[in-house]
């Protein structure tokens, strides 16, 4: 089918980002949508929502998972924001499960959800996951909706890194070079991964996101991962023809074809 074809059939590539506050989401979402402008928030029947009534409403500690977040330099991604567990709770895991379950028994693909994103910060001292992620990980089904973990601001890992390395006789040059492999090795044999290969409903894969805060971020992991997860050839090449970063895999998944 032509992504034209699709893009009238679906419309729009639909993804709920889950995080605790600050793991970094809008930068990763204005980096995947080619911008430094926040987005604009629509309710659920897409009318824009004043940015003044929704500072109101957080301050309230209130929050509208269904809201959509759309930025206009790519208008083909609509993303739901869940503010992450530990603010809300009990409740705010049931309304991530409910609003989950919910878009799973949408009739058609415009309106269900094509994948979550769980992003979990490596800037925190303890780097551990909080008990809401090893909630939602240990017990909500999300059923053919693809998970991928996004661990943010990785290069807080590199600082780590250097120590170890200058502590084992590098020199200052030698530790900066080597720092990011050398957090990369460490990590891949951490804590974090084995937790989420014995957890009952385990991320489809995971990616390591460093300085995404830069201007010239590379968020082409990401992009090549979401794609990779995609069991539906439909909604794959609807995100493939809607993400703008990545040409190599636009002529890569139009080979396959």
């Amino acid at each position: 089918m032509d992504p034209s074809e699709i893009r009238e059939k679906i419309g729009r590539f639909r993804i709920l980002v889950i995080g605790r506050a600050n793991a970094g989401k809008t930068t990763i979402l204005q980096r995947v949508c080619n911008t430094r402008d926040n987005p604009e928030i629509r309710n659920c029947a897409g009318k824009k929502i004043d940015p003044a009534l929704l500072k109101a409403s957080r301050d309230r500690g209130e929050h509208d998972i269904e809201n959509e977040m759309v930025f206009q330099s790519n208008p083909g991604f609509v993303f739901h924001d869940s503010r992450g567990f530990e603010a809300g709770g009990e409740s705010e895991f049931d309304k991530v499960k409910a609003f989950i379950a919910s878009r799973s028994k949408e009739p058609g693909l415009r309106y269900q959800l094509h994948a979550i994103w769980y992003c979990i910060p490596m800037d925190e001292e303890s780097r551990s996951f909080t008990q809401g992620e090893i909630k939602f990980f240990s017990q909500c089904d999300t059923g053919s909706i693809p998970v991928m973990v996004l661990f943010t601001k990785f290069d807080a890992l590199y600082d780590v890194a250097y120590a170890q390395l200058k502590s084992k006789g590098a020199s200052m040059e030698e530790a900066k070079e080597l720092a990011p492999k050398h957090a990369e090795e460490s990590f891949a044999n951490g804590p974090q991964l084995k937790f989420l290969k014995d957890v009952r409903w385990p991320p489809k894969c995971h990616v390591c996101l460093p300085n995404m805060d830069k201007d010239d971020a590379d968020c082409g992991p990401l992009i090549e991962r979401t794609a990779g997860i995609m069991n539906n050839a439909v909604l794959r090449q609807l995100f493939v023809s809607t993400q703008q970063t990545n040409l190599e895999l636009c002529m890569k998944y139009a080979l396959e074809r």
